[in-house]
């Protein structure tokens, strides 16, 4: 998609992979600092050596410090921070410790819908309850109380409600939750009792000047002790989103607070059996929490690459919103945050007939016309989830301006065909 790799990462990454650079004097001695730090905390110095199974202790330290910054000083302690491979892995293994029972009392998870699919397909694979609350659209996908409260209701005819998943920014809907829905939501997890797992892998990725990012970490905290100390809670990062875009190094934690020390004990035992995340996914998760500081040889160039990136992200999520709404039958919400639209599209009758005929979801169908037609890859909004009747795609906002530009050009003139060819 043309972003570029953030340089300082990649520096500490090289000199940890291959520590002869370390006498290098092609590499900034603040990068240098990292690298030694990292290796002289894994068995051998070396990236090729297992870790402890939550992660290395070092890096787990820098991901609380992280925390504790994030979080205007709420404490965060080293010994909560499991070390994952992404964020994925850390989500799913939870999951794991809180499924139970059989029938009636089988674990019932409650999932954002419009979803990031990975949530219904570890719930599918644990044989768990998925249970649906729909996101407000006509409210900019915002997160209602009331429809939490209507899921739970109906969910325990069937299923024991004990997990409460939020992604916030959201994917695909690109959303960013107030502060005061973040409130209720913890006021709704600890009258009802709920696990919450707080997706924040987009915290670096908020564009509307309105909104900010709010860690459920923090308003749990400021909320005072009769949540901070009851509501269990486990919030995921991740090396993969943000300004850095570093997917394939599989790096990510997850802090999980007020679980039962026996429940803690069974988490770490779980964490063992696949020994531990690679260390080189850890070394670059350390590198995202522990960035040059002002006085650093590297900060200006780290600083100016980082809001690069944000503000270029930024800047394609104002055109996308705007781009998409010039066109009849498509309804695009603002681009909040995440990396992703989420437009709702219109599909004439016909449409809907043709796509029946073919055995296809109508937005398959769309989106199937829009590949061949265009070479435009997006994905059905039915993958993700959509209220009935309801239709949408999901499409990045990651290319260059120019490229983006091009793109949406495209949809535009592929859509009104589209209209006019099934009208």
């Amino acid at each position: 998609m043309g972003q570029q790799p953030i340089t300082f990462l990649r520096q500490v990454m090289a000199l940890c992979t291959y520590p002869n650079l370390l006498d290098s004097p092609s590499f900034p001695e603040d990068a240098k600092k990292r690298a030694r730090r990292i290796l002289q905390a894994c068995g051998g110095n070396s990236l090729g050596s297992y870790s402890a199974s939550q992660g290395v202790n070092c890096i787990r330290e820098d991901v609380a410090a992280y925390i504790t910054r994030r979080d205007g000083g709420m404490p965060a302690d080293p010994d909560n921070i499991y070390l994952t491979t992404g964020a994925s892995d850390g989500i799913s293994t939870i999951l794991k410790i809180l499924v139970s029972g059989g029938g009636k009392s089988r674990t019932g998870v409650m999932i954002p819908i419009p979803q990031y699919p990975l949530y219904s397909a570890v719930i599918s694979e644990l044989d768990a309850i998925q249970v649906n609350y729909y996101l407000d659209e006509e409210n900019c996908w915002a997160l209602n109380v009331h429809e939490l409260r209507r899921a739970v209701r109906e969910a325990k005819n069937h299923c024991d409600p004990k997990v409460l998943c939020i992604i916030n920014p959201g994917n695909p809907t690109g959303q960013v939750q107030s502060r005061k829905c973040i409130e209720d939501v913890i006021h709704f997890a600890w009258e009802e009792k709920l696990f919450l797992l707080a997706d924040e892998v987009y915290q670096d990725n908020v564009y509307s000047p309105d909104c900010r990012f709010h860690s459920f970490k923090k308003v749990l905290y400021e909320m005072g002790p009769e949540y901070s100390n009851n509501v269990e809670l486990a919030s995921f990062h991740s090396t993969s989103k943000g300004y850095m875009g570093e997917c394939g190094y599989r790096g990510g934690y997850m802090e999980v607070i007020n679980l039962h020390p026996e429940i803690k004990g069974q988490l770490v035992k779980l964490l063992s059996v696949r020994l531990c995340p690679p260390v080189s996914g850890q070394a670059a998760m350390d590198i995202v929490v522990n960035p040059p500081v002002a006085g650093e040889e590297s900060f200006e160039q780290f600083h100016k690459e980082k809001e690069s990136v944000l503000g270029n992200l930024a800047t394609k999520a104002k055109l996308t919103e705007n781009l998409f709404n010039e066109v009849p039958g498509i309804h695009c919400n603002p681009l909040q945050g995440a990396m992703y639209a989420f437009p709702r599209i219109f599909i004439p009758t016909k449409a809907v007939e043709a796509a029946q005929a073919h055995k296809m979801a109508p937005d398959m169908f769309y989106c199937m016309k829009l590949l061949e037609e265009t070479g435009i890859c997006v994905v059905p909004g039915s993958g993700f989830g959509q209220r009935e009747g309801t239709y949408h795609f999901r499409m990045t906002i990651l290319p260059p301006v120019e490229k983006l530009k091009t793109v949406l050009q495209k949809v535009k003139d592929f859509h009104i065909k589209f209209l006019d060819k099934y009208a």
